[in-house]
């Protein structure tokens, strides 16, 4: 029963966000923002909502059972979720689940921001981890990680490309790590 409604809350909150999202393109789009990376949205999407089936079908099918580790997994859970929060209102209107470019908008520096450049990639990534060690859904966790890498392999140049193109991200982010602060740089300087 508590699997059945930790993973409801979840898929409950993702599908506010695409809510959200889909709010957010419009107010972009009407200001004469551009869409990028239309060819593997389908495929992020397809990984994202079969996450949650092969998550689901895992643990029925093979009788999984929460971790003994659950305490730990569901802090570490709990703070993915405080930076997500953190990181989508950090973009505000600029957040959104598709590439979305406004030509010429300032580029978004502030919070998780200022640390590295795609926070929200990085908390997806654990979440993948996460969500099914705490179910000892070992193969979801192995799998669904794998095509995260793979996603994010195409996803995150497109989007960097499209910001370069678009905006002074190069300027913003030039000492900017991906996905882990760049400490070297910021001594540095």
């Amino acid at each position: 029963m508590l699997f059945y409604i930790f993973v409801g809350v979840i898929i409950f909150q993702r599908l506010m966000e695409l809510v959200i999202a889909r709010r957010n393109e419009s107010w972009m789009k009407k200001r004469g923002a551009i869409e990028f990376g239309k060819g593997h949205y389908p495929a992020m999407v397809t990984i994202h909502t079969a996450f949650f089936i092969f998550l689901i079908f895992e643990v029925i099918y093979f009788d999984k059972s929460l971790s003994s580790y659950w305490p730990i997994l569901l802090a570490v859970f709990i703070f993915t979720q405080a930076m997500r929060v953190w990181a989508l209102s950090s973009l505000g209107k600029f957040w959104n689940t598709k590439i979305i470019i406004l030509p010429g908008a300032d580029v978004v520096k502030k919070g998780p921001y200022k640390i590295i450049k795609h926070p929200n990639y990085l908390i997806v990534a654990v979440e993948f981890i996460v969500i099914p060690l705490m179910f000892n859904a070992y193969i979801t966790m192995i799998v669904f990680t794998l095509l995260n890498i793979i996603i994010l392999s195409i996803r995150i140049p497109a989007e960097e490309k499209a910001l370069r193109e678009l905006t002074k991200y190069e300027t913003a982010f030039h000492q900017q790590g991906r996905f882990v602060p760049n400490l070297l740089n910021k001594c540095d300087n």
